[in-house]
């Protein structure tokens, strides 16, 4: 069989396996396909990508990097930077050119490059990367304002430092007498006006184009990507890795539109971004030689690295951020989380062969030492992030959280159980009088459309890591379910189980919303009619001498398991079988019926 097939389904699996393991056992997804893409390449040579893709794996990879990037500015909006714009803007304005100089300084003097190698690779490191941020972003369950901080600065910078490295080594040309200063000042100019101006009227007439119906739906989604490949291409030939900013910019423009259809483009980008985060950081990493890793280990290098996540980036963040309202503990984690991904290590392979072209021979040093920061900086920030957060006070809550959405007697009363027990939970209606009752009993309570602009904006979901859905309408139960599954996750969002009635005659939503919750308690108006006959729901707790099979065959007849808090504040949700069976030290919580009156009451007397 070709080789190129073979190497494309080991470098796919890997990638999925590698997602799935960081899913699984809750690690940084990034160190895992490091991982990966060391154990398939170098380490037992299954994969070689330079010699089995030969001349595709750089612009393979370079393509990879501009969707990534467009994906990255597609979900930034406006509305979600207005408590840290002071500080995006200081980061990118004045953090960038801070971070260059002294990267430059860093690697002139304590790495040993030569000069313009030196100032090309302080260009490089101002990226922090989205292919890292986000993934950590993701995993971490950051406060809103220092994730929304990170994100932006990471998609931001990315351009910027590489647009940095490309002035450098122009200017060295025109030094060494290669080029003219007018070509020069030329070419920066039209590559900053072509990939901003450029990028944003190629947003701008792609919505027009939408809005006005010009474009089928199915055709959509295509020509976006299509758009992207054409801007990117078409940037890069006026000037090298300007395509970055225009595919940035052209991302911004669509996010930040009134598209009704671009939640499926977004979608669609996140997918493609996942697989192709995985594939490009498994090629990376397979490419590198045995000898690369072990230069990767030396003295010098790691001084180097020490040397840029102890000074040179908490100075950075700390001199722009100056009068910016960020608090000190939000200084401290942002001036430590700064992972470099995919585009310091693709760049850093192009200006390699380009300075090695002009006789600068640590020019091939770039690579290297690109990847030595990246896996130390990876590792570092993907193992620290959640427990720096959480000692900080900027973790946005734990893992047990749910978001119920549709106020009833049901789902108060399990709202209630929930917060009396500290699992973070929130009510949501689109009717005031429906959360009466949750707010009298001090529930977290929205009042809105959750699927409304607005609460897109207004609704931080990091504390919750499952949804109910369970309003009076099945529909938009399932409704709710499709929308918030790519955010939440497929598996934990859940949709108040039907009544057979209802079940019987909407087979066709079988396949939409969430997976089903309390499928055998009859459906919603069941429920809520148990709660109004005084049936209630208990915590109990379970121990080794009471464990869940015991607590089943003594419960009252009729009851039946609602929810499971996990001793670490996990919710577990059925149905348990014999691998999810509750644990001692975890909380079963058990709809009940109400307890039976004493006996003289049963007999007609009056209790006294």
């Amino acid at each position: 069989m070709d080789p190129v097939v073979i190497g494309v389904a080991v470098v796919a699996m890997a990638g999925v396996a590698a997602q799935w393991l960081a899913w699984r056992f809750q690690l940084p997804a990034i160190v895992l396909l490091l991982v990966a893409g060391a154990v398939v390449g170098p380490i037992s040579g299954i994969i070689e990508p330079t010699a089995e893709f030969d001349t595709l794996v750089k612009p393979v990879v370079a393509i990879a990097v501009a969707i990534i990037l467009f994906e990255g500015g597609l979900t930034l909006n406006f509305h979600q930077i207005s408590e840290t714009s002071k500080a995006v803007r200081r980061l990118v304005v004045l953090g960038a050119p801070t971070a260059f100089v002294l990267g430059a300084l860093n690697a002139y003097y304590v790495a040993g490059l030569s000069l313009w190698p030196a100032l090309v690779f302080g260009g490089i490191l101002v990226v922090t990367g989205p292919t890292v941020i986000i993934p950590l972003l993701r995993q971490a369950q950051l406060a809103k304002r220092p994730a929304s901080l990170l994100r932006w600065e990471a998609i931001l910078a990315d351009p910027l430092g590489a647009l940095i490295a490309v002035f450098v080594y122009e200017t060295f040309l025109v030094l060494s007498g290669q080029h003219h200063v007018d070509t020069l000042v030329l070419r920066i100019v039209f590559a900053l006006a072509l990939g901003a101006g450029g990028g944003w009227l190629l947003g701008r007439a792609l919505v027009w184009a939408f809005v006005r119906g010009h474009v089928p739906e199915f055709l959509k989604t295509p020509l976006i990507l299509a758009s992207v490949l054409a801007a990117y291409a078409g940037s890069n030939v006026v000037l090298e890795e300007s395509g970055l900013l225009t595919v940035t910019v052209f991302g911004l423009a669509l996010g930040n539109s009134r598209i009704a259809s671009l939640g499926e483009v977004k979608r669609f980008k996140e997918i493609m971004t996942i697989l192709l985060v995985s594939a490009v950081f498994i090629v990376l990493t397979a490419s590198l030689k045995p000898e690369e890793l072990v230069s990767a280990l030396e003295p010098r290098t790691l001084a180097f690295v020490a040397v840029l996540l102890l000074v040179v980036r908490p100075a950075s963040v700390w001199l722009s951020t100056l009068g910016t309202g960020l608090s000190v503990n939000e200084r401290l984690l942002v001036g430590w989380i700064a992972p470099r991904g995919v585009v310091a290590v693709a760049v850093s392979g192009l200006f390699a062969g380009l300075l090695a072209a002009r006789g600068i021979a640590d020019g091939e040093r770039l690579v290297p030492l690109a990847f030595a920061v990246v896996v130390v900086t990876v590792v570092a920030h993907g193992f620290s992030i959640g427990p720096l957060a959480r000692r900080l006070g900027l973790s946005s809550g734990g893992a047990g959280g749910l978001f119920i959405v549709g106020a009833n007697r049901f789902t108060v009363a399990l709202a209630e159980k929930l917060k009396s027990l500290e699992v973070p939970v929130l009510v949501a209606d689109r009717n005031w009088g429906r959360l009466r009752s949750a707010r009298q009993a001090g529930v977290a309570t929205h009042y809105g459309e959750v699927l409304s602009e607005v609460a897109e904006h207004t609704l931080s979901l990091g504390s919750y890591s499952h949804l109910l859905a369970a309003s009076d309408n099945d529909d938009y139960n399932a409704l709710v379910c499709t929308n918030f599954g790519p955010e939440i996750g497929r598996s934990q969002v859940l949709q108040i189980g039907r009544s057979d009635d209802e079940a019987a005659h909407q087979q066709l939503m079988v396949t939409l919303g969430g997976r089903p919750f309390l499928p055998d308690a009859g459906g919603l108006w069941a429920l809520e009619t148990k709660i109004a006959q005084g049936w209630r729901i208990s915590a109990t707790a379970l121990r080794e001498e009471f464990d869940f099979a015991a607590m089943k065959a003594a419960r009252a007849e009729g009851a039946f398991t609602v929810l499971v808090v996990t001793g670490g504040g996990r919710l577990l949700v059925g149905p348990f079988e014999e691998a999810r069976t509750p644990k001692p030290g975890d909380t079963v919580l058990n709809m009940v019926p109400p307890e039976e009156p004493p006996r003289a009451a049963r007999n007609g007397a009056v209790p006294q």
